[in-house]
């Protein structure tokens, strides 16, 4: 599972979600990224990043999360950013800003993220998102990168999304989720971000509940599964429902990404 993280100076989570066997085969390596923000990237970064050959970056943050920490770009790029305006997670904090309102310990930490992610699945702007995400698979070539602020909630729940609607091993979705835990310097990443929860909600934060709220675990995953198939039966029917990606459309993103 390592082998697929690269590492970075100022970006965090940054691996390739490729490589997983389907029914039909195994999904490509070296087209499908996810990471957190490039707002921090250092020009060594941006030039690692450059050289994956990414043409289409799909953004899940929201506008003012785009504005205070816009991401920076190789002086070469010439993709196509990908997004849809307002704010993703109903404010203008990212999953886990919101979910650490109030909180001081890291039970109520896991209790405040399963309750975000029985309601990320159906929130507008992020479902606009995740549709423009699975539009850009169908039909544009080369590689993409998928990311959002901190590369774990909003990109884990769509990258889980994906893989299971082309078939891969609920195992091995739970585990591609649960990466985000051990990818690059965790310990880092969750520091980077350990100051900015502290000055919104104050200092009681214990450091356990920060770690609770900047880290993945299995039953956020399973809590977003259990929401969807409680309205909708199961992700396929969410997926054609909400989200427009029918039989077809699947089976011409598996088309372009399996092989």
């Amino acid at each position: 599972m390592t082998d697929r993280v690269l590492s970075f100076e100022g970006i965090h989570n940054f691996r390739d979600y490729g490589g997983y066997d389907t029914p039909a085969g195994r999904i490509r390596t070296g087209l499908l990224w996810r990471s957190g923000q490039h707002g921090d990237a250092t020009p060594g970064d941006l030039a690692s990043v450059a050289a994956l050959g990414i043409a289409t970056v799909v953004d899940l943050r929201g506008d003012m999360e785009r504005r205070i920490s816009p991401c920076l770009r190789h002086p070469g790029f010439d993709g196509v950013v990908i997004f849809a305006p307002g704010e993703t997670t109903g404010s203008e904090l990212a999953p886990h800003e919101e979910a650490g309102a109030g909180i001081t310990t890291a039970d109520e930490a896991r209790a405040g993220m399963k309750r975000l992610y029985a309601t990320m699945p159906y929130r507008d702007v992020l479902i606009r998102s995740l549709r423009l995400y699975f539009e850009a698979l169908e039909t544009r070539g080369a590689a993409s990168l998928l990311h959002c602020l901190a590369g774990k909630d909003r990109t884990g729940l769509a990258v889980a999304l994906f893989h299971h609607l082309l078939g891969v091993n609920d195992d091995e979705v739970m585990a591609d989720y649960l990466l985000t835990n051990t990818a690059g310097d965790p310990a880092r990443r969750i520091a980077s971000a350990a100051g900015s929860v502290r000055e919104r909600y104050g200092p009681r934060m214990s450091d356990e509940a920060v770690i609770a709220l900047m880290s993945v675990e299995a039953d956020y995953l399973r809590t977003a599964f259990a929401a969807i198939r409680e309205r909708h039966g199961d992700i396929a029917r969410y997926a054609e429902q909400v989200l427009g990606v029918d039989a077809a459309r699947r089976e011409a993103i598996a088309a372009r990404m399996i092989g």
